[in-house]
């Protein structure tokens, strides 16, 4: 990422937001294979997004399984010249408006002590999860969640609500400390999902302008 925008550090770098597409069936067991790809770089004057994709395949049948979005929001490394608005690409873009009535459903989850070190396994290895004095530095009291394991927590709530998803979508509003309790409320309109998950300790929103377009219209519960 250094060689994308000037000024690079990891401390200073914040995921944005997260899109997921389900594009055939997941198979249990199967060997996968991901190809990664620079979506766009944009200068927001006094940071730096950068968006990449990665496409899943099955490598025996070479079928898409999957696609994800990236984009990382980097303090500091704004100011290079570059377009100062993303490009809009649909589903992967849109930002979803919460609609002004209670929440049809509302799944609250708690999130362990050890939360952020059992989801490094995962392959994510920021020190910004698990090292104090590291996440001092990135402005942090102490290490905070990962912001895809907040979004794996709400997206389960959702399957477990009104079944899978074809593709899913969230912006990271704020932070969690490992142990919090998460709060995701949902309103279905349509075929489509729009939810924001809060920190229950302390009211403030986690993730916001999120949504998922449902993959049938049949109620299929985890």
């Amino acid at each position: 990422m250094g060689d994308l925008v000037p000024n690079f550090s990891p401390m200073m770098l914040l995921h944005g937001e997260q899109y997921l597409e389900i594009r055939n069936p997941i198979p249990t067991e199967a060997t996968t294979t991901s190809f990664p790809s620079l979506v766009e770089v944009v200068d927001k004057g006094n940071a730096g997004l950068i968006v990449t994709g990665s496409t899943t395949k099955d490598k025996k049948t070479g079928k898409d399984l999957f696609y994800n979005e990236s984009t990382v929001f980097i303090r500091g490394s704004g100011g290079f010249g570059g377009p100062s608005k993303g490009t809009d690409r649909g589903a992967a873009t849109r930002v979803y408006k919460t609609p002004q009535r209670q929440p049809d459903s509302v799944v609250e989850e708690k999130t362990t002590e050890e939360q952020a070190a059992i989801y490094r396994l995962s392959g994510d290895r920021n020190p910004l999860h698990i090292d104090p004095e590291f996440s001092k530095v990135g402005g942090f009291k102490e290490p905070i969640l990962h912001g895809l394991c907040s979004f794996g927590i709400a997206g389960k709530a959702v399957v477990r609500t009104y079944g899978q998803f074809k593709n899913i979508k969230v912006r990271f509003a704020g932070v969690v400390i490992p142990g919090q309790t998460l709060v995701t409320e949902m309103w279905k309109e349509g075929n489509v999902v729009i939810f924001q998950t809060k920190v229950k300790e302390t009211g403030k929103l986690c993730i916001a302008g999120a949504g998922a377009e449902l993959a049938g219209a049949g109620k299929s519960k985890l």
